[in-house]
C-alpha cells in the first residue's frame, strides 16, 4: 500500500498579526490553527503520517500546547531554517520511504477533504499536483510607473498542500536554494519537471491578516 505523509511548514511570527504570539498557536475555535490543520488531514486520511516543521526555539511551546489541549495525534517533529526552502528539505530528510507527500502551510486549516483527493489523484496519475483557484478580481501589470488591464482568466492564486512523489521533490530540493523558489512547484519546475495543476477550494486561505482571523471563525461557524 502506497504510503502518504504530510509535512506540515509552521515557520511563522506573529508580526503581521500584530500579536507576541506565532500565528500558527492563535487560538480558533477554542485551540491553535496548528490543531485544525493537522485535524483537516486526519480527517481525510486517518493511516496518513505526519511531519510537523517548526522553529527550534518553538519546539518546547508546541508541545506544552498539545499537553494543554490534551492533542494526540503522532507527528515527527523538524527543525525549520533560515528560509522556507531549508524548512521544507530539512522535513524531507525526516521521510525515510518512498510515497506520496502534500506539502502544506501549517495555517491553512480549511483544505477540503476534495482537494486533498485532487491533489491525490494528480499526483498518482501525473506525478504532482498543485492546487490553484481562479483569480475573481481584475488584475493589472505594473511596471516601471505604468500598468495595463491583463487577462485574468489566465492567472490562478495557488494554494497548498502541493503534492509529491516523495523520491521526486526529494531530488529536486537536492539543488542550491534560489530567491526564485517562492513555493515547492517553483523547485520541482526548476529542475525540468512541468506541474500539474489541480482545482483547490476558496475556503482554503492561509491566515496571515487579523482579518484572516474573522473570515476563519465565519468558516467555522458556517460548519455548526
Amino acid at each position: 500500500m502506497l504510503k502518504k505523509f504530510v509535512l506540515i511548514v509552521a515557520g511563522g511570527s506573529g508580526n503581521r498579526m500584530n500579536q507576541a504570539v506565532p500565528k500558527q498557536f492563535l487560538e480558533l475555535a477554542g485551540k491553535p490553527i496548528l490543531m485544525h490543520t493537522f485535524e483537516a488531514f486526519q480527517g481525510f486520511d486517518p493511516t496518513i503520517e505526519f511531519i510537523l516543521v517548526l522553529p527550534k526555539d518553538q519546539f518546547d511551546y508546541w508541545k506544552e500546547l498539545c499537553s494543554r489541549h490534551k492533542f494526540d495525534i503522532p507527528y515527527q517533529l523538524a527543525a525549520g531554517g533560515s528560509v522556507r526552502f531549508d524548512s521544507v528539505k530539512n522535513g524531507l530528510n525526516a521521510i525515510e520511504e518512498d510515497g506520496i507527500v502534500f506539502i502544506h502551510d501549517g495555517v491553512r486549516p480549511f483544505v477540503s477533504d476534495q482537494t486533498l483527493q485532487n491533489c491525490l489523484n494528480g499526483t498518482l496519475e501525473k506525478g504532482n499536483a498543485l492546487p490553484v483557484v481562479p483569480v475573481t478580481e481584475s488584475v493589472r501589470f505594473i511596471e516601471n510607473g505604468t500598468s495595463r488591464a491583463v487577462d485574468r482568466s489566465k492567472y490562478f492564486l495557488v494554494q497548498t498542500p502541493q503534492t509529491f512523489k516523495v523520491s521526486v521533490i526529494k531530488a529536486a530540493y537536492n539543488q542550491p536554494y534560489s530567491e526564485w523558489f517562492t513555493d515547492d512547484a517553483s523547485v520541482l519546475e526548476n529542475s525540468g519537471t512541468p506541474i500539474n495543476t489541480v482545482v483547490g477550494n476558496r475556503e482554503n486561505i492561509k491566515i496571515t491578516y487579523p482579518e484572516d482571523l474573522i473570515q476563519a471563525e465565519a468558516f467555522l461557524t458556517s460548519k455548526l
